[in-house]
């Protein structure tokens, strides 16, 4: 197993965790996603290395902004 930390920048609630999480869940490979709404940042554990640009279609799809991130 893989974790990938991430931040996220605009989420502010519970609902938001739960649409980034919901995106997020839908990428091959993703086995476990852990949103923290207070620090912004989101922890997936995924079976293979996941590709950051998968990450940021997720994240934007959800309608947030993945903060700067080597990849």
């Amino acid at each position: 197993m893989i974790q990938s930390d991430y931040p996220v920048d605009g989420m502010v609630c519970g609902h938001c965790a739960a649409f980034v999480t919901e995106e997020i869940e839908r990428i091959a490979g993703v086995t476990a996603v852990t949103v923290d709404v207070g620090n912004g940042r989101v922890s997936v554990t995924s079976d293979t290395e996941l590709d950051t640009s998968d990450v940021r279609a997720a994240v934007e799809e959800a309608g947030y902004e993945l903060a700067d991130v080597d990849g």
